[in-house]
């Protein structure tokens, strides 16, 4: 199961391209709202139905973690101690966890990038403590997968979806979808 965790302000672009690519591929999502309703409102003002509350899941059967970007989105998840909870236990098993824009300020918070190759929108770098910053579009390395901000959107959910499924389902979705990057 991947969740993705939204949160007031979240970039909306990001959340339900990668959401999309990924029920495209068959995989399994759960949208999580961190709020106290099912219905989320993006940073431009688009809401969002959840498929479910934060406290309605039990999070045993993560596969992947994913904290969409967007301000203050990014920021209401940071400060969402149940989350950031949730977050450390699963760096814990060793499990993937993905996030975009803004959003890996989280983890480098968290203190969970130390050595690990990332990016983020520019003017986070400085939150990202312990990372190695490449400025590219998207990165991945060890658990992380990681990408810049709203045009790698596309480049992370086939990130996501080659990681899960192997590159043939990646690409064949990348043909269908006439993503040329």
């Amino acid at each position: 199961m991947i969740y993705v965790f939204l949160a007031t302000g979240f970039e909306e672009v990001e959340a339900l391209t990668v959401v999309d690519i990924c029920r495209r591929a068959a995989l399994q999502v759960n949208m999580v709202s961190v709020c106290d309703d099912l219905r989320v409102v993006g940073a431009h003002g688009i809401s969002v139905h959840a498929d479910s509350l934060f406290d309605d899941n039990t999070y045993a059967d993560a596969d992947l973690l994913f904290l969409p970007g967007g301000m203050p989105g990014a920021d209401n998840l940071r400060n969402h101690a149940g989350l950031c909870d949730v977050i450390v236990k699963h760096y814990d098993t060793g499990k993937p966890l993905a996030a975009i824009c803004a959003a890996p300020f989280v983890y480098g918070e968290l203190k969970l990038l130390k050595g690990v190759k990332a990016t983020c929108y520019p003017g986070f770098e400085n939150k990202l403590d312990g990372a190695k910053l490449t400025g590219a579009l998207v990165e991945k390395d060890g658990q992380f997968m990681t990408g810049k901000g709203p045009g790698a959107a596309f480049a992370l959910g086939f990130m996501i979806v080659e990681h899960f499924c192997g590159a043939e389902t990646a690409d064949a979705l990348r043909k269908g979808m006439i993503y040329e990057a």
